[in-house]
């Protein structure tokens, strides 16, 4: 029995330690430096007056395409971030056991969209109170989380968040749990989640029914 079969639903909602995560390794999973839909890089060079953010609001599959479709995002790539494993695999982040979330990378023109208003579309596109899940998507990988690159990207990450709470608490609903942390490693995910709605359009989307009952519905 693998390490996989024997965790529980509980375990996969709690993130470990960095003791008690997957070891990973040294390679990097290899993808093709292409957006399906945009045609440009994924993993870079990108035009220098282009800016870089990474959000994470539920499965990746469907929070690429709620950005990718933004004016002014130049590219989108799916991974994880903020965890312990390095190069994870899909399925080890899905263990729970790397501390991972699943992300998403946006390059962007700030002459055309800001940070503002990918923020913007970040806490209107999902329920950020529902802490290690998103709608019926359950564990650690689905939390909400903003990892920020600068201080300007941290005080406009929080200022947002400060406003959303109090509209959220003046309608009479949970506290946020979406984290706000300094931006650490990013892990491109395997090829076939790049774009994947993109790819396959009759897709799983989490993001339809991301919020509970009561709250606006945010169709993907």
């Amino acid at each position: 029995m693998s390490i996989f079969d024997r965790l529980t639903d509980t375990n996969k909602l709690q993130i470990p330690s960095a003791d008690q995560a997957l070891a990973g390794r040294n390679t990097p999973v290899e993808i093709t430096n292409e957006h399906f839909l945009k045609g440009t890089p994924l993993t870079g060079p990108f035009p220098d007056n282009f800016q870089c953010a990474y959000f994470a609001f539920g499965c990746f599959w469907g929070a690429e395409r709620k950005l990718w479709q933004v004016d002014g995002v130049y590219s989108t790539a799916v991974g994880y971030t903020a965890g312990y494993t390095p190069n994870p695999s899909y399925e080890e982040v899905c263990s729970g056991m790397t501390g991972h979330t699943e992300v998403v990378q946006v390059v962007f023109d700030p002459q055309i969209v800001n940070y503002e208003q990918l923020l913007k579309v970040f806490w209107e596109s999902h329920n950020p109170s529902q802490g290690m899940r998103q709608g019926n998507d359950r564990g650690t990988q689905y939390r909400s989380g903003l990892y920020v690159l600068s201080e300007e990207q941290q005080n406009a990450a929080e200022f947002s968040k400060q406003q959303y709470q109090a509209s959220l608490t003046e309608g009479g609903f949970d506290a946020i749990t979406t984290e706000i942390l300094e931006a650490s490693d990013f892990y491109y995910a395997e090829e076939y989640h790049q774009q994947y709605l993109a790819k396959n359009p009759g897709g799983y989307c989490g993001l339809s029914n991301a919020q509970e009952s009561g709250r606006p519905q945010y169709s993907c």
